[in-house]
């Protein structure tokens, strides 16, 4: 019969974790009713167009930026989204004025440097990372639904 509160104790040190995990994402969104992390993979404009429509459109839905927790990992071809004059620049930056991150994974950068001998440029705030889909899937352990748009 000891194994049942040994058993209780271990599911909620294992939620306390999960629950720590989530939190680690953006302390700064007390109130998130969901964590999201959107997958851009893809260099066609209308693709790029998609992931942050539905940025915007997620921020809609739960009420404003402190409601949801979102965040943009571009890698391969899609890491184009957050070259500097970017065609949606402007879309960008009111993204980013309602707290969503980019995230830009430095395996494509260093690997366009490589083929090209010229390493590109990201903006100023995107976060780096060392690789984007594992992001990804630290962010999926962490509790945040990814999707690709």
């Amino acid at each position: 019969m000891r194994v049942a509160p040994l058993f209780a104790v271990s599911l909620i040190i294992l939620g306390l974790a999960d629950a720590q995990a989530l939190a680690d994402g953006d302390e700064d969104k007390p109130f998130a009713e969901a964590h999201i992390v959107l997958q851009m993979a893809d260099g066609d404009a209308e693709s790029q167009a998609s992931v942050l429509n539905v940025a915007n459109n997620l921020i809609k839905h739960y009420g404003g930026p402190d409601f949801v927790d979102i965040e943009i990992v571009a890698y391969g071809p899609g890491l184009s989204l957050l070259y500097p004059d970017n065609v949606n620049e402007e879309r960008i930056s009111s993204l980013l004025t309602n707290e969503v991150r980019f995230v830009g994974c430095l395996n494509t950068v260093e690997s366009i440097e490589r083929a090209t001998g010229k390493r590109p440029e990201l903006i100023p705030e995107a976060v780096r990372v060392q690789t984007g889909v594992a992001r990804l899937v630290e962010r999926a352990q962490q509790g945040f639904v990814v999707i690709r748009p």
